[in-house]
């Protein structure tokens, strides 16, 4: 047996009504809902739009963005405002292909830095889309602590080419290593 149609009210839309809708609605577009809410960055003294110097690249990745400090285990997310959900989802899964590689095993702070500013200018200039940056989980630190892991995640917050970026599949290197969603 199927079901029966309710009897729902008819609305009466007299030829002027649909008029006036149509007009109000020209030029308009549906509005897509597969944003994800927008991460609020601090304020910058300093904003880049373009890199042509390494130099003026390490000097867009400040130690003085404070974030809550994170433990070796933790997961980084972060996505710039106006990236779509489905996109941030394909990235968290490693759906992306990862065209280039850096291992920041071992290293310092301050060589750490340099690398990733020439890193993310040779990515650039070859208009690559996704890579993977290998920070390590802290294990090998004087205090046992993902110190370069905390560096990454607030000096790549700070460079406008950088679109999102989030932990690794275990496969991949899990928190000890992010996936990196670069302008073109």
């Amino acid at each position: 047996m199927g079901k029966k149609p309710e009897n729902k009210p008819s609305v009466q839309i007299n030829d002027a009504d649909r008029e006036l809708f149509r007009q109000a609605m020209q030029g308009t577009r549906p509005m897509q809902y597969d944003k994800i809410e927008p991460h609020r960055n601090p304020p910058r003294a300093q904003t880049v739009t373009q890199v042509t110097d390494i130099d003026q690249a390490e000097d867009t990745m400040s130690d003085e963005l404070e974030l809550t400090p994170l433990e070796t285990a933790d997961e980084l997310l972060f996505v710039r405002s106006g990236i779509q959900h489905s996109v941030v989802k394909k990235l968290r899964k490693g759906q992306f292909p990862v065209e280039d590689e850096l291992d920041l095993h071992g290293l310092r702070s301050e060589e750490a830095r340099t690398l990733i500013a020439q890193f993310l200018s040779r990515a650039q200039q070859r208009q690559i889309r996704c890579v993977r940056i290998i920070h390590g989980k802290g294990y090998g630190s004087q205090t046992r602590e993902p110190v370069l892991k905390n560096k990454v995640n607030s000096w790549l917050r700070q460079r406008t080419e950088v679109l999102a970026f989030c932990s690794a599949r275990p496969a991949d290197g899990g928190t000890g290593a992010i996936y990196l969603l670069l302008k073109r």
